[in-house]
């Protein structure tokens, strides 16, 4: 839990924490571009990785194609995310209780009364937003495309 203590000094900073969630199997330019855009809506990006088992839960048997430690490893990587936190949950549900991000936010495809743990944010005035997506292209279709052999 050593990454409550970081969190904790950075709002003691007075730095706005915003909180994003996903499998990010494999990364895409999608991801990027939404990584991007939501690390403009605060100081601090925490990003909530869904672990193997419950990827394998939400999407099946063959998913992830890169597990987790990889997953984590590429995603620390990137510019605009400060920390990433595994969990193994199928929500994020208890990383948000635990957070209280002043923003969480989703992609374009999620309505803001079905993202997990926007209640919870809003009841302590925290805002809770979606960001579209530019780039149409998803984990889901490059596999797809890999398996089809048209790539």
């Amino acid at each position: 839990m050593n990454y409550l203590k970081q969190i904790e000094q950075w709002k003691k900073e007075g730095k706005k924490i915003v909180f994003t969630n996903g499998c990010f199997d494999i990364i895409h330019a999608g991801h990027v571009d939404y990584l991007e855009k939501a690390k403009k809506l605060g100081d601090i990006l925490i990003v909530g990785l869904n672990s193997d088992s419950s990827i394998r839960r939400i999407k099946g048997k063959d998913r992830p194609v890169n597990i987790q430690e990889h997953r984590k490893k590429v995603l620390e990587a990137l510019k605009p995310v400060d920390l990433v936190i595994i969990f193994d949950e199928d929500t994020p549900e208890r990383l948000i209780k635990e957070i209280k991000p002043d923003v969480l936010v989703k992609g374009g495809d999620w309505k803001i009364e079905n993202i997990v743990g926007a209640d919870f944010v809003q009841s302590y005035g925290g805002t809770v937003t979606t960001i579209d997506f530019v780039y149409d292209t998803s984990t889901t279709k490059i596999i797809q495309k890999v398996k089809n052999g048209s790539c």
